[in-house]
Parts: structure tokens; sequence; C-alpha cells
């Protein structure tokens, strides 16, 4: 039982669209990732995520609409729901979610990571 500095956590990186985990809890992950620019259309078979920022803002687009997500702020996207995050400037994000959740949901491609690494 440690406490996690956020701050410090994402000093540690340096990529975008990489996400790391920084805690688990009964078969969940909690995970940090930095975004920047466009991801890519997809959903969750049976995952639900949360999105939580930490620093800046972004925009989950929807095939109907956006949400512009703000500092401080979180968004449940439900699973099955299909979705597309996109950050103009770098944005830091907790991501809360089953360990099964795979990045890219339902869409394979060079984003998709399988094996994530700790920070």
């Amino acid at each position: 039982m440690e406490k996690v500095n956020l701050s410090q956590k994402f000093s540690q990186i340096h990529e975008y669209w990489k996400p790391y985990i920084a805690g688990e809890l009964n078969g969940q992950h909690v995970k940090l990732d930095k975004l920047k620019g466009e991801f890519v259309f997809h959903h969750h078979e049976n995952e639900d995520e949360m999105f939580l920022v930490v620093k800046g803002r972004f925009r989950m687009e929807f095939r109907d609409r956006q949400v512009w997500i703000e500092e401080g702020e979180f968004i449940v996207v439900p699973r099955g729901v299909e979705h597309k995050p996109v950050a103009d400037e770098e944005c830091w994000i907790l991501l809360f979610e089953p360990a099964s959740t795979l990045n890219t949901g339902n869409v394979e491609n060079e984003l998709t990571l399988r094996n994530l690494e700790k920070v």
C-alpha cells in the first residue's frame, strides 16, 4: 500500500497513446496516458471505460456528437458505444477500466497494445 503521485508518474511518460498501468484493484486497472492528436473510432464489447482529465482537455467524439472533457472532469463510455478521443494539445488522462480492456477495442492496428507496462 503506497501512495501514487500522479505528477511524478506522468513525468515518466514520453509517448502519446501508450497507456501505462499505475495501479490495480479488483480486476481493474488504473491507467495513465498522454494524448495528443486523434485516436481511432472503436468500441469495447464487454467493458465500460472511465476517462478522467488530470491536465488539459480533450474531446470524445461519438458518431452523432462530441463532448469536451475538461481538467478535473470525467466521462464514462459504456460498453458497445463507438468513440474516438481527440486532443488538440497534450492532455493527461487517468483511465479506470477492467484489466481485460484492449486500448483499441474492436480495432486492430499499429496503436493496439496487448501488454501494458507499469509506471
